[in-house]
């Protein structure tokens, strides 16, 4: 079984959880409920903030930009709509596949910028696959339903978490996070539900100079067991440790201060 995903598998992940995303939102849909895990959001703000963010990277890929365009539209949300649920929910479909499109056609090397190492399409291939990802369950939430996402998806959504959150210039963006450093401050995540080709154990390591993780199965100052896409939503800040799925041994405080400095927007 393949667990790792390519260019292609991004690019087609973006349309593919949009679709998922929009097909919870029914004429009935609340576009006015605050979104527990965005609360400064309402329904509407967050698919527009998603609808917004698949343009601004699909323009930026098809123009080969070497700057970043305004991205006034997708940060400055109005809470009041008077959009029908439907016609929001295929602007947020029509754009994930304008992008998808887009991405496609440029290729995953062509030059163009991006906010972290890397200067191509793969950057954001993956990153808006799992923007996506992450904020249907941001829906899923506001709306009372279950979330769900298949595994090879749930894992490299992990691990690109981890990536990100271990390269050095994210010190620069975040330098609060040099606080997590320390001697014997490490955590264990590991999923339950997951096959042993899966290798489905994070290891965050914090007693260097910087960040660090790595895909292993080690002793840790705190340890979290738990289905994979639980695992997912407490890493990503959607879910509280406290909820009940979580097995947690050890230093649980360690835990929720890593949390709290390791926020996904």
């Amino acid at each position: 079984m393949d667990l790792t995903m390519d260019y292609a598998d991004h690019c087609a992940e973006i349309t593919d959880q949009a679709e998922l995303l929009t097909s919870r939102i029914d004429e009935g849909a609340n576009l006015t409920a605050i979104v527990p895990s965005c609360p400064d959001w309402n329904l509407a703000q967050l698919l527009r903030h998603l609808g917004e963010a698949h343009r601004w990277v699909e323009e930026l890929v098809r123009t080969r930009a070497t700057e970043p365009p305004p991205d006034t539209a997708l940060r400055v949300l109005p809470r009041d709509t008077t959009e029908p649920p439907a016609a929001l929910a295929a602007w947020l479909t029509e754009g994930a596949r304008l992008l998808a499109d887009t991405l496609r056609a440029a290729g995953p090397d062509a030059r163009i910028w991006t906010p972290l190492p890397s200067g191509s399409p793969r950057f954001f291939a993956r990153r808006m696959a799992h923007e996506t990802v992450m904020h249907r369950a941001d829906a899923t939430l506001t709306l009372g339903v279950d979330f769900t996402v298949g595994q090879r998806v749930a894992l490299d959504c992990l691990d690109e978490w981890m990536e990100l959150g271990s390269l050095p210039e994210m010190f620069d963006y975040h330098p609060d996070r040099r606080e997590l450093l320390g001697p014997g401050r490490t955590l264990h995540f590991q999923a339950t539900d997951t096959p042993p080709e899966a290798a489905a154990n994070w290891l965050v390591d914090l007693t260097g100079d910087t960040l660090a993780w790595r895909r292993t199965q080690e002793p840790a100052a705190v340890s979290v067991r738990a289905p994979l896409t639980d695992l997912l939503l407490l890493i990503y800040g959607r879910a509280p440790a406290d909820s009940g799925a979580y097995e947690i041994t050890g230093d649980a405080e360690l835990l929720e201060f890593w949390l709290s400095r390791v926020l996904f927007g």
